[in-house]
């Protein structure tokens, strides 16, 4: 009996699965209350915090415990990410630090220098760092994915995600010269860089590229920014996203985001949940064949960091607009796989499903915002969901194996004039290019059933410039987005998860860009352009505490604990493109008395 069982455990233990053992990958997964170690906090990227030391009963008695400052006053949109007593952030231009989260006291700083001749496409911020097997990973402006070592900061490897070959992008030159868009300053235009915080998962670094859809953005005034130009013409290139191995840098797979030759797809005349498009389909099919190659142009950058689901080995993020943005004259067909919320397999990076929300996009409506994973009710059932909160303004809910969708939310912003195509006359439309939600992130509480989305209304008049040849000038045409003047404001709204209605919703002075916080204590928090920090209770929508800063503050906040003491930290830094003041600081937040 003895010898028999001896030999039952020696064969049960051989037949038994390999149980894959990855610290980092379990420290994400469920991360220990009190850290903050990935850009969405865990792997669902919910950015709720279980932490209730901080409440709407005593949130009012928060005081400022220290601030950093890093000297780099420029956009500053980073997720401080904290493990081991550890802060580490990426600062514009890819600079990193480690601070102590206790007391803001700099540990060691990197100073990234840019590949010369490589101007970022996007401005010079990114939205922050991730952490894992000793190492501190970041992509760059530049395009470049580099791992750190997590105790002094010193460079371990650096990979360039990028060919070395020139990308085409627009000019102010193609602007007509009577048109007074040619005198407005260039801010940027499309490119190819990094803005993603990476995501680690079983030794593989995920990240992705940006900036290859951007179109041709002009500072027109002070008054009225970010005016979007779309040009016609062969921009920039494809976008991807994209595992290494993070011991190494090796690349392991690479999904495309445009259709390789097949990206015209079905010739959709509706969006997938019933809006009519304005298209001339058959003009389309008759100049397909003119453009052959228009999807080695074709856009769809990777904005948000993915959401993993674990049990399934799956991973879902969304992919920009394509190129070239607004401009679609040489791009016929439904320019798959951008302006789409995609699932991929994260072992081998094949595609498991897509919902493109708007197919053939000429209104730059990126699905910029990241993915988030809970479980949706439906009749008494869990079903295992992913949720995006969209530029159109709504809040897609969608099964996580098939795609399929579950629930659209009712409208959180103001809708007027969707999918219509410009006039000469210029034709309001809102959400505009900017949204909607953005990039920001949303929180979400699965226990109360809400989320939480920080969005905008900005109308923009959108116009189709067409001018004849005439004094030896070639004729040209392309469109732009100008935001209305005068008017403007964000929106924080909470999303009820079941029926899609909006439970309350705040309106700020300004357009809401940077993300949202939720803890258990009751608490939402997100900041605004004009300075503010702000803490609301999460059932009513009551702003509870408030505190401005120098800066805009268009970061997503965090909170973390250390020795019993609960922080909430934020970066204020500003947008330039939103016109919003630009900062150098991180400010951190712990109760006073």
């Amino acid at each position: 009996m003895r010898r028999f069982f001896s030999v039952f455990v020696v064969l049960a233990v051989v037949a038994a699965p390999p149980v894959y053992a990855d610290p980092a990958t379990e420290a994400i997964q469920t991360p220990p209350s009190g850290t903050w170690p990935s850009f969405g906090r865990d792997y669902s990227n919910q950015r709720f915090s279980p932490l209730t030391q901080i409440d709407a009963g005593n949130v009012h008695r928060l005081a400022r415990a220290w601030t950093y400052r890093s000297g780099i006053q420029a956009t500053f949109q980073a997720t401080p990410i904290v493990v081991d007593r550890t802060m580490y952030l990426s600062l514009p231009f890819n600079h990193v630090v480690a601070l102590d989260a206790r007391t803001g006291e700099e540990r060691w700083r990197y100073v990234h220098t840019l590949m010369p001749g490589r101007t970022p496409c996007c401005g010079p911020s990114n939205r922050g760092v991730a952490v894992a097997d000793g190492k501190v990973f970041m992509g760059t402006v530049d395009g470049r994915l580099i791992a750190l070592d997590q105790r002094s900061g010193a460079r371990l490897w650096d990979v360039d995600l990028l060919e070395r070959t020139p990308t085409q992008t627009e000019s102010v030159s193609r602007i007509a010269p009577d048109d007074p868009l040619a005198a407005a300053r260039f801010v940027g235009s499309t490119g190819a860089g990094i803005a993603m915080a990476p995501v680690v998962y079983q030794g593989k670094v995920l990240i992705g590229i940006t900036g290859v859809g951007f179109g041709l953005h002009l500072d027109s005034s002070a008054e009225n920014p970010l005016t979007v130009v779309g040009l016609p013409g062969n921009y920039g290139r494809s976008g991807f996203l994209a595992a290494f191995d993070a011991a190494t840098g090796a690349r392991l797979w690479t999904f495309d985001t445009v259709r390789a030759g097949a990206w015209e797809g079905d010739y959709r005349s509706h969006t997938p949940d019933g809006h009519a498009l304005p298209r001339d389909i058959p003009g389309e099919k008759a100049a397909a064949a003119r453009y052959p190659s228009a999807w080695k142009f074709g856009g769809g950058a990777a904005w948000s960091s993915p959401a993993i689901d674990t049990l399934r080995g799956l991973l879902y993020f969304g992919t920009g607009n394509p190129s070239p943005n607004m401009e679609d004259s040489s791009r016929p067909g439904d320019n798959l796989y951008t302006t789409s919320l995609v699932a991929l397999e994260i072992e081998t990076g094949a595609l498991r499903w897509h919902f493109q929300q708007v197919p053939h996009d000429i209104w730059g409506y990126d699905v910029a915002s990241p993915a988030v994973l809970f479980d949706f009710e439906r009749d008494g059932r869990r079903i295992p969901a992913v949720a995006q909160a969209s530029k159109l303004g709504w809040l897609y809910i969608h099964d996580r194996e098939t795609g399929a969708l579950l629930l659209k939310s009712d409208a959180f912003v103001p809708q007027h004039n969707l999918f219509q195509r410009p006039t000469t006359a210029g034709l309001r439309v809102h959400p505009g290019v900017t949204g909607g939600v953005n990039w920001s992130p949303m929180a979400l509480d699965a226990t109360a059933g809400l989320a939480y989305v920080a969005a905008m209304h900005w109308p923009v008049i959108y116009t189709l410039h067409e001018k004849p040849a005439a004094n030896g000038r070639p004729a040209s045409r392309y469109t732009s987005m100008d935001p209305v003047k005068d008017e403007r404001w964000g929106v924080l709204a909470a999303i009820d998860l079941k029926t899609g209605h909006v439970r309350w919703q705040h309106r700020t002075r300004e357009p809401l860009i940077g993300g949202t916080l939720a803890t258990a204590g009751n608490l939402v928090f997100v900041g605004e352009g004009t300075g503010e920090l702000d803490a609301f209770d999460a059932t009513r929508g009551t702003l509870l505490w408030q505190h401005t800063h120098d800066a805009g503050v268009n970061a997503p906040p965090i909170t973390y604990a250390i020795d019993g003491v609960q922080y909430v930290a934020v970066v204020v830094g500003g947008n330039h493109l939103f016109g919003f003041t630009q900062g150098d600081q991180v400010a951190v937040y712990a109760l006073g008395r």
